[in-house]
């Protein structure tokens, strides 16, 4: 068993931020997986789905970014699942919008959600980290993050996130480097940044 989350903050009013890039990406894998309706659980909303024959839970703390540790610490010991086989999807100021790196450990690069599920897993969990490219300023970054995208983003990122959805499966099965690449190779296909 597998466990995929994406990382946001709760409610109509984040709902289109830089920051809920990581809600976006698992609403994606649920809508392309005909995934069952979200249920409350967890401190958050989980549903599950089948890919490259692994059962995979989807889970979207509600409990607010810089708490994302205590729902991914609940389904972690409930589920009886690894760091190794859960995967975070959240955003990433230190690439390029639309570019997509995926790792295991590391550092959590001032990301509050990180640093929260880090404290109550380890750090030896898989990240897909989502570019949202950086406003230049650190000064700057609070507000950049907890502002929506910008229209001119949206085909951009409903591509990515639609890209990252037909790809999913090589998560589950393991293959970090083949899932980034072929997110790579369709977004370059398909002329995105």
């Amino acid at each position: 068993m597998i466990l995929f989350v994406g990382l946001g903050n709760p409610g109509k009013a984040y709902a289109g931020n830089r920051h809920n890039i990581g809600f976006m990406a698992i609403e994606a894998i649920a809508c392309a997986a005909s995934a069952p309706a979200f249920r409350s659980k967890f401190h958050g909303y989980v549903s599950e789905i089948v890919l490259a024959g692994e059962r995979v839970v989807l889970l979207a703390p509600q409990t607010y970014m810089n708490e994302s540790g205590r729902a991914v610490g609940d389904a972690a010991r409930y589920l009886k699942i690894e760091p190794r086989d859960i995967v975070v999807f959240h955003d990433e100021l230190d690439l390029p919008p639309g570019k997509v790196r995926v790792k295991t450990g590391g550092g959590n690069a001032g990301h509050n959600g990180l640093k929260s599920i880090t404290a109550h897993i380890g750090n030896d969990y898989r990240r897909v980290r989502i570019g949202i490219g950086h406003p230049g300023d650190r000064a700057l970054v609070h507000n950049y993050v907890l502002g929506d995208f910008a229209k001119s983003d949206a085909p951009w990122v409903e591509a990515l996130c639609g890209f990252i959805a037909a790809s999913a499966s090589l998560l589950a099965k393991g293959e970090d480097d083949a899932f980034q690449t072929k997110v790579f190779r369709d977004m370059e296909a398909a002329g995105l940044p």
